[in-house]
C-alpha cells in the first residue's frame, strides 16, 4: 500500500522508517533550481548516487545507463526528484534491476506481459516537482524505443511513498503550470469515463476534477500558495484515478500532436479532449461500454456538475473558455500540407488506447476529430 506525505520535512522520517544508507536519485534538469533543494542534500544518508543524464521524453538508451549506474553504485533505494519524466525513468531503473529478464522487461515483447516481479527489495520514494502527471502515484513508465512511445506497466514500479510539497510549483514557468494542469483535468475526465472506472477510481476522478475547477484561476493567474497545494493533490488523485483506470481517447490522439507540433504533452490532450467529448455525446448509441448508453449519460452528467456546469454541452464550453483564458491554441496546420497531416495523424493512434474509449472511434471518425482539433 502506497503512503502519500504531504510536505518535504517528512521525507527524513520516511528514509528512516526504510532503514537505508545508500540512495539512487534521479533527477531532471529543475533540481538546482528546486526549493526543496537543501532539505535533499542534508538527507541522513551515507551517499547519494544522482543520475540525471536524461532528456524530457527519455529514451530507452539513456534509461540503460541509469540502469548500469545503479547495478555498480550498490544503493539500496531509488528516491526520484522531478516531473513526469525523472519518475517514469526511476519505474524503469527499478523494473529492469528487479525483474529476471533485466532490461529485456522494458521492451517488446516481454513489457507487454506485466511481468511477476516483487518489488519489495528496492524501496522508491517520488517526488513529484510539477501539478501534472501524478506519475508518483501510478504504475506505468513512459519511454522512447526505437523513435516509438513505449508505456511501461507493472505492479512493481508504484513507489512506496509519494511526498507532495506544493512550494516546488510556486517556481515553475507559467506556461508548464497550465500544461502539466490540464493533464490532470484530462486524467481526472478521462478515467472517469473510461470503460475501465470503478467506484474506486471515479471517487479520485470526481475529487481531481472538482478541485481543479475550484482552484485554476488562483493557481494560474494568482500563483497563490493554497491553491498550488490543491492542484498537487487534485493531480495526486489524477494520477490514482488513472492508475485504476487508465485514459481513453484524449491521450491517444495527443502523442502524434505533441511530436508533429512540438505541443508539450498537457497542452496536446487538451486540445483533444473537448472535441472528443463533443462527439461521444453526440453519438451515445456507439457507446462499447458494456454498463450502457444511459449509464455513460449518466457519467457525463456527473462530470458536468463536478464542474459547476448544469450539462454536459455547458461543461464543454466551459473547458474551451479555460482553454482561451490560458491563451492555450489548437495547432496551426502548415499551409497547403494539411490533408497530409491530418492522414498521418489519423493513421497514427494505437487502437489497443482507444479500447479504453467508451464510444467506438474508427479511421473516419478520427480523421474529422482531428480536422476540427487542427487550426
Amino acid at each position: 500500500m502506497q503512503k502519500i506525505i504531504e510536505g518535504i520535512a517528512s521525507l527524513p522520517a520516511a528514509l528512516k522508517e526504510i532503514g537505508i544508507r545508500k540512495l539512487f536519485f534521479v533527477t531532471d534538469s529543475s533540481y538546482p533550481f528546486l526549493c526543496i533543494k537543501e532539505t535533499i542534500e542534508a538527507l541522513d544518508v551515507s551517499e547519494k548516487v544522482m543520475f540525471s543524464d536524461f532528456t524530457p521524453n527519455p529514451l530507452f538508451e539513456q534509461v540503460r545507463v541509469g540502469i548500469d549506474l545503479f547495478r555498480s553504485s550498490g544503493c539500496e533505494a531509488i528516491l526520484a526528484v522531478g516531473g513526469g519524466s525523472a519518475i517514469d525513468v526511476a519505474k524503469c531503473i527499478k523494473l529492469a534491476v528487479i525483474a529476471e529478464e533485466g532490461e529485456k522487461a522494458l521492451i517488446p515483447p516481454l513489457v507487454l506481459q506485466r511481468l511477476p516481479v516483487d518489488g519489495s527489495g528496492i524501496p522508491f520514494i517520488a517526488i513529484p516537482t510539477t501539478a501534472g502527471t501524478g506519475s508518483e502515484s501510478t504504475h506505468n513508465a513512459v519511454m522512447y524505443y526505437e523513435g516509438a512511445k513505449q508505456t511501461v506497466t507493472n505492479d512493481a514500479l508504484l513507489p512506496d511513498y509519494a511526498v507532495l510539497e506544493p512550494s516546488v510549483l510556486q517556481t515553475l514557468p507559467i506556461y508548464q503550470k497550465k500544461c502539466t494542469m490540464m493533464d490532470a483535468l484530462c486524467q481526472g475526465i478521462e478515467s472517469w469515463w473510461s470503460v475501465n472506472s470503478t467506484e474506486e477510481s471515479k471517487g479520485y476522478s470526481r475529487k481531481a476534477v472538482e478541485l481543479i475547477i475550484r482552484n485554476w484561476k488562483s493557481y494560474i493567474f494568482d500563483n497563490d500558495p493554497d491553491a498550488a497545494r490543491q492542484i498537487m493533490i487534485a493531480a495526486n488523485y489524477g494520477g490514482r484515478a488513472i492508475n485504476l483506470a487508465q485514459t481513453t481517447a484524449a491521450h491517444a490522439m495527443s502523442y502524434k500532436i505533441t511530436s508533429m507540433y512540438k505541443l508539450p504533452h498537457g497542452h496536446a490532450v487538451a486540445v483533444c479532449l473537448p472535441e472528443i467529448w463533443e462527439y461521444m455525446l453526440a453519438h451515445l448509441e456507439k457507446c462499447v461500454d458494456p454498463r450502457g448508453d444511459r449509464y455513460l449519460s449518466e457519467v457525463f452528467d456527473e462530470i458536468s456538475t463536478s464542474m459547476g456546469e448544469a450539462s454536459p454541452e455547458g461543461a464543454i464550453m466551459a473547458f474551451r473558455e479555460m482553454m482561451e483564458a490560458m491563451d492555450l491554441r489548437n495547432p496551426v496546420t502548415e499551409s497547403g500540407k494539411r490533408s497530409d497531416e491530418l492522414d498521418i495523424l489519423s493513421r497514427s493512434v494505437n487502437p489497443i488506447r482507444l479500447k479504453n474509449n467508451p464510444v467506438s472511434l474508427d479511421s473516419e471518425v478520427l480523421l474529422s476529430l482531428y480536422s476540427s482539433i487542427l487550426h
